[in-house]
């Protein structure tokens, strides 16, 4: 009779007691690693399916704050929640008046010549443009969470507008059924904006990558500056199409009705325009000399034309423009078969990328002041106030980058800045439009040029070829989209680039050889940790994604391609060969049914080799399914642990006292007893 020394001689002694009772399929009591993976308690179904659907739609989780509270409480906090003008209206002060007053005077200054200059770029008439910062900002102030959003129209849904709706329609020829036309647009943008937040799927709009969006309106902002030369060259006949190629043929080929006149005031004043730009980035405090620039240039150049009569010399000019507030459009809508798909789609297209831009630019300002905004609170908002301006003469309306910039620097506190913006524009249409018939149209070409070139984000673009290669192939591939072929193509093309980015990474999961980190119990990717010691016979293997039917078939072949690499490796360095397979699965979210699947057929595959397969930290979703499908009774529970660094332990502990099961190898002899 001997002593035992220890409790790993008393697992070596009992394994080779049932050895020699010719039983190889002996599981030791692993007193190294008493806790086990947990399968989670099952879930009712329905249960289940509405933790999903909160997780999916209402991530925020806006009924919180109506929790334990009475009747009258919740009633209110639902008026606040479509209405947030009453959660602050009561807690407004004289002092926020002062800064928003001068905030809304400021960009009421900017919102009237943009709005005429993006409203003949829409091949709308100018005043539209006027209307459109009337209506839509009194609406936007009620319903809108954003304190710094400046609402008014973009050249990018203008251009898009334009484009999309003049390839039925000439606005030239049928001006009449082209406004309808673009109000009908207008309307359906509209819907599909309150839509997506109603319905909480706010999330379609992030499939708009920043890197899409930086190419987009890079592409689009040098699509409209050439469109513009035909104002700065004083051209009357310009092509419809919006690639570089058609609007430099366009130029070039109508030299000889170039106007000098025109060309020169149109440089002169972009130049304006951009010295004050430069001066403002200069000297922040300095902000009101850019954002008073544009209607400065308008005035200068309404005065030019008047005193010089620039007019009868080829200089063209803005003409009447009708005073008086919006008038009704309701009867206006043109929903006639032959039309409607064109309302539509145009109504959807300018509609996301006017959505994406507006919750772009309110995010960006409410990060800068810490405060937050919910994302489907501005959609609703957005969407109500292009239902209700459709409906009143106004077109497509968002939050541009430009005016709320000017309105965050001029020291908006709340959204009462776009009503004051918007009572400025109503007495500019009820007494000052006459005022704009000298206005000549090269200062609105200058104006739209001045602003465009400052989406054009190059810094954006080397910072995404340094980062990350593939993001900068999506925002080059819509940038020369548009500028190549047409603003929807280049759009889709973005988008088409993103999503396939996307199911590449689905598709095509990232799997890892993990090492030991010296005198540790860490493994991390030997890749990015060179310094890291193999296992002796053991191969890690970490997968870093949900394992789907997308890449089942992908993980199974790249797993039997790593244990093909890790054996050609041990031979050629005659170290011992390979044994066990250690599957690390904490970043495996998900599985489904062909995940399973996969993961049998990797068991078969290393049994079949004389090898064990090893589970680590699988999460409580892939346990739950795993349970139900019978593989952990397939694997054997005592096959799954905790972490990498006690399956490494179990496994190094048999690998030198029994082998794992094999069919087609005797048993290695024990040792260290």
């Amino acid at each position: 009779m001997y002593t035992i020394s220890s409790a790993y001689q008393t697992h070596a002694l009992l394994c080779f007691a049932f050895i020699l009772m010719g039983n190889s399929d002996y599981v030791y009591p692993d007193r190294r690693c008493p806790h086990r993976v947990a399968v989670p308690p099952p879930q009712p179904f329905f249960k289940s399916f509405k933790n999903s659907l909160k997780e999916t739609f209402f991530p925020d989780d806006p009924l919180r704050q109506f929790k334990n509270k009475p009747p009258s409480r919740k009633f209110m906090l639902g008026l606040q929640y479509f209405l947030p003008i009453l959660e602050w209206g009561p807690r407004y002060s004289f002092e926020f008046l002062k800064a928003d007053l001068i905030s809304g005077i400021t960009i009421a200054s900017l919102a009237i010549p943009q709005g005429i200059s993006y409203a003949k770029l829409a091949n709308l008439p100018p005043i539209l443009g006027l209307y459109s910062s009337f209506i839509p900002p009194l609406i936007y102030a009620m319903m809108g969470s954003s304190r710094d959003l400046a609402v008014g129209t973009v050249a990018v849904a203008s251009l898009l507008m334009a484009s999309m709706l003049g390839d039925k329609v000439n606005a030239a020829e049928n001006p009449t059924l082209y406004l309808h036309l673009a109000l009908t647009a207008t309307f359906f943008a509209g819907l599909l904006q309150a839509s997506l937040g109603l319905l909480r799927l706010g999330f379609i709009v992030d499939f708009l990558s920043h890197a899409t969006i930086v190419g987009f309106m890079a592409g689009a902002a040098t699509v409209v500056i050439l469109q513009q030369l035909k104002g700065v060259l004083g051209l009357e006949r310009f092509t419809h199409s919006t690639d570089i190629i058609s609007v430099l043929r366009s130029v070039f080929s109508q030299t000889h009705e170039w106007r000098w006149e025109s060309g020169v005031l149109g440089i002169g004043f972009l130049f304006f325009l951009l010295s004050t730009r430069y001066i403002s980035k200069r000297r922040p405090k300095l902000f009101w000399i850019s954002a008073m620039a544009p209607l400065t240039s308008v005035i200068l150049g309404s005065l030019l034309v008047y005193l010089t009569h620039a007019e009868k010399h080829g200089v063209q000019v803005i003409g009447n423009l009708k005073k008086g507030l919006n008038p009704p459009s309701f009867g206006d809508f043109v929903f006639t078969s032959s039309y409607l798909s064109t309302a539509m789609q145009t109504g959807m297209v300018t509609g996301i990328i006017a959505l994406a831009e507006g919750i772009a630019v309110g995010r960006s300002f409410a990060m800068f002041k810490q405060y937050h905004i919910d994302g489907n609170k501005e959609m609703v908002a957005i969407g109500t106030m292009n239902i209700v301006g459709s409906c009143f003469s106004c077109y497509l309306t968002t939050g541009p980058f430009s005016r709320s910039a000017v309105n965050y620097n001029a020291g908006c506190k709340t959204a009462m800045s776009n009503v004051i913006m918007a009572i400025a524009l109503m007495f500019t249409l009820l007494f000052l439009t006459p005022l704009f018939h000298y206005t000549p149209l090269v200062v609105l070409s200058a104006i739209i040029m001045a602003a465009m070139l400052g989406l054009i984000d190059y810094e954006a673009a080397i910072h995404l070829w340094k980062v990350d290669k593939f993001d900068f192939m999506v925002c080059m591939g819509a940038f020369l989209g548009v500028v190549f072929a047409s603003v929807e193509i280049g759009l889709v093309i973005a988008v088409a680039v993103s999503v396939l980015r996307l199911l590449l990474f689905v598709a095509r999961p990232r799997t890892f050889v993990l090492g030991n980190i010296p005198n540790s119990t860490i493994y991390r990717n030997v890749e990015q940790y060179p310094g890291t010691n193999s296992v002796p016979g053991i191969l890690i293997l970490e997968i870093d994604a949900p394992i789907y039917f997308a890449n089942a078939s992908y993980l199974r072949e790249r797993i039997s391609r790593w244990i093909d690499e890790e054996e050609d490796r041990l031979k050629s360095a005659g170290e011992t060969s390979l044994q066990y397979v250690i599957l690390y699965m904490s970043a495996v979210g998900n599985i489904d049914t062909s995940g399973i699947s996969m993961l049998e057929e990797v068991k078969k595959t290393t049994d079949r080799r004389g090898l064990k397969l090893v589970l680590a930290n699988p999460g409580a979703e892939v346990m739950k399914k795993l349970n139900k499908s019978k593989f952990i009774e397939t694997i054997g529970q005592e096959w799954i642990y905790l972490t990498v660094g006690e399956a490494v332990e179990a496994c190094h502990y048999k690998l030198h006292t029994c082998k794992p099961d094999s069919t087609d190898e005797e048993p290695q002899p024990w040792n260290n007893v």
